[in-house]
């Protein structure tokens, strides 16, 4: 990661996460676990499904987490590119889908009255 905008999320961040809020941290992290904790879906699964999540949501420091946490819990490179490209099409469907909105503009154009 570019340490100019991404830098390294380390004990020193840790630390001043802590010291700053260390009850919602505390909480967040017993959300996470339970989140990811194995039930209906393998935690496998889920770690998987956080892939694809980040790589919509961009985030980079959850692409490592996640893809490294996926790898731990047995997942592999081909079920993580698999996983990245359910992302893609999730976030290419998205801009087509949207498209409905330009289209009923270009459609209903004609339609606004000048002020």
């Amino acid at each position: 990661m570019d340490s100019s905008i991404y830098p390294h999320a380390g004990a020193e961040v840790a630390r001043k996460r802590r010291e700053l809020a260390p009850n919602p941290l505390d909480a967040f992290k017993a959300f996470s676990a339970s989140v990811f904790a194995d039930g209906a879906l393998p935690s496998k699964t889920k770690q998987l499904i956080a892939v694809a999540v980040a790589h919509v949501t961009q985030c980079p420091y959850c692409i490592r987490g996640h893809t490294q946490t996926a790898l731990k819990a047995g997942a592999t490179e081909q079920e993580l590119m698999e996983a990245i490209w359910v992302a893609a099409e999730m976030r290419a469907g998205a801009a087509y889908a949207h498209s409905a909105l330009a289209i009923d503009t270009m459609l209903h154009a004609h339609d606004a009255k000048p002020s």
